[in-house]
């Protein structure tokens, strides 16, 4: 799934090339996993003026609304300059006055939604709740403290959750607690302040990472250009149950946290 790293990847990939670009004609494929909401006519005529992202949505601005951009669990964008037909897996085309801007994604838990602005209540629905962003000056130690105080989950959950900091997925969470040396089972509530920091700077060091190596692509991830990422050969612990630690030598171990597969280090990561 695309987490906050991909998505950072693909706007950079694509900001200096669709900005100004006007929107010529919208195809709209099978549906998503959300409806447009608002006429495909509307989009026609205007341009696009910026491309943001808050965590791991897109936020195109318009002349007149926003459009939200979310590539939901194998979603992947492309800029087709020769617009060549749309395959099986393509379900939107913005046809722009520049090239296609296209929405590739099998799954089709991805979605396109028109908002008036961000403080809409569909954009709201959608923003309201995420947390902090974490490569931002926002993202303090003392705000991951606060939450991670505030929680008795698993100090892995809480990371997943998005509501305290926001694009931390499976693959960089666990990354993010083996370099802060943080068994992912602990309680958010029994974090001191000394291991709170060790996690804030781990959490930023791994995501700047990963977007420096382009991302992850596990199954099908690419950016804009069809590029994939390669942050996944230098995991350290992710992927590797069984394999010995880098740096203890001891056998990574993985466990199943909500569904999800948690990777430690029983050597160099606390419980």
């Amino acid at each position: 799934m695309p987490e906050l790293p991909e998505v950072e990847v693909t706007r950079r990939s694509l900001a200096e090339v669709i900005t100004g670009a006007r929107i010529e004609a919208v195809r709209l494929g099978k549906p998503l996993r959300w409806p447009l909401g608002c006429a495909p006519s509307i989009l026609v005529g205007q341009h696009m003026v910026a491309l943001r992202r808050r965590g791991k949505y897109l936020l195109i601005d318009l002349d007149k609304g926003l459009l939200l951009l979310h590539l939901g669990m194998s979603g992947s964008l492309r800029f087709i300059r020769d617009q060549a037909p749309p395959g099986v897996h393509d379900h939107v085309d913005l046809v722009t006055s520049k090239g296609v801007l296209r929405l590739h994604d099998p799954r089709r838990f991805g979605a396109l939604v028109y908002a008036a602005n961000e403080d809409d209540a569909v954009a709201q629905k959608l923003l309201g709740g995420l947390g902090m962003e974490p490569l931002s000056e926002t993202f303090t130690e003392a705000a991951l403290l606060a939450g991670l105080k505030a929680s008795r989950a698993p100090v892995k959950q809480v990371l997943l959750a998005g509501r305290l900091v926001v694009g931390v997925g499976n693959i960089y969470a666990s990354e993010a607690l083996f370099l802060a040396g943080i068994r992912p089972t602990v309680a958010g509530n029994l974090i001191g302040p000394i291991r709170a920091r060790r996690l804030h700077a781990a959490i930023k060091t791994v995501l700047a990472r990963a977007v420096e190596l382009g991302g992850s692509t596990l199954r099908d991830f690419s950016n804009a250009d069809g590029m994939a990422g390669h942050f996944q050969h230098e995991a350290n612990v992710y992927g590797r149950a069984g394999a010995p630690c880098h740096r203890c030598g001891r056998a990574v171990q993985m466990i199943r946290q909500g569904q999800r597969s948690s990777y430690f280090c029983p050597g160099c990561q606390r419980p």
